[in-house]
C-alpha cells in the first residue's frame, strides 16, 4: 500500500495524511473538518507559507503578488483558473509582498508577479510576469 500524502488545510494549516487515491474524493481536514481542496487559491502569511512549502508532499505554487501591481490583477482569475484545473495535483497560494515584506526579502522577490513553485520544501522553478490561464497551467506541469 502506498504511503499517504502530506496535505496541509488551507483553513486551519493542519498537516492532514490523505492516500493519494483519495485526493479528488472531497477530502477534509482531520482537526477543523474544511475540505482540503475547494478550487481556489490560498492567501498565505509568512507562518503558513512556511508550513505550505514544507509539509506539502504536493507542489505548491506560490503567486508573490501586490494590490497595487495592476499585471497582478490582471493575472489574479487566470490563477484562480489555474487552481480550479490543477488541485488536488498542486496547491496553488498567493503571498502578498506588501503585507510580507520579509518573505518577500527571503526568496528575493524584485519584481511582481513572481511565480515559484516549490516542491519537498525547496524552490525548483520561478517565472516572472503575469501569464494567461492556459500558459501558467502548461509551465507549472512542465516544472513542478
Amino acid at each position: 500500500m502506498p504511503e499517504p500524502l502530506h496535505i496541509v488545510c488551507p483553513h486551519c494549516h493542519a498537516a492532514n495524511r490523505v492516500p493519494a487515491e483519495r485526493l479528488a474524493d472531497g477530502a477534509t481536514c482531520g482537526k477543523c473538518k474544511g475540505r482540503l481542496f475547494a478550487g481556489e487559491p490560498v492567501e498565505l502569511d509568512a507562518a503558513a507559507f512556511d508550513k505550505h512549502v514544507g509539509r506539502s508532499d504536493i507542489p505548491v505554487v506560490v503567486d508573490f503578488w501586490a494590490p497595487w501591481c495592476g499585471p497582478c490583477r490582471t493575472m489574479a482569475p487566470a490563477f484562480a483558473q489555474a487552481a480550479r484545473s490543477l488541485e488536488p495535483s498542486y496547491r496553488l497560494v498567493k503571498v502578498n509582498t506588501e503585507e510580507e515584506q520579509q518573505l518577500a526579502a527571503r526568496f528575493g522577490i524584485r519584481g511582481i508577479p513572481t511565480l515559484a513553485i516549490f516542491k519537498g520544501g525547496r524552490e525548483v522553478a520561478r517565472q516572472a510576469g503575469a501569464m494567461d490561464a492556459g500558459s501558467l497551467a502548461r509551465w507549472i506541469q512542465a516544472n513542478a
